[in-house]
């Protein structure tokens, strides 16, 4: 039973270990805007419509961008179709 403590310990600090080894990818942090929640953007790379951008609907659209500590970022939100009363 005394053996397993060490063990425990070490299997345990190894795999906290692993999880900040993984950080540090390119993988861009994705999440969904919130109103009123704070972006920090330096750079926009691409913006896609929502699908329905032609209708008069509420559709959602998605953004890729930089921040100003150069890490990159994704964001989903909620954007009006593009209509026009003719």
């Amino acid at each position: 039973m005394k053996r397993s403590i060490p063990a425990l310990v070490v299997a345990t600090t190894l795999a906290s270990f692993g999880a900040f080894a993984d950080t540090g990818n390119s993988q861009p942090v994705s999440s969904h805007y919130q109103y009123g929640m704070p972006l920090d953007v330096a750079k926009v790379i691409s913006i896609t419509p929502p699908s329905n951008a032609a209708d008069c609907q509420v559709g959602t659209a998605h953004m890729v961008y930089v921040d100003h500590q150069g890490q990159k970022r994704e964001i989903d939100y909620r954007e009006m179709g593009n209509c026009s009363q003719q």
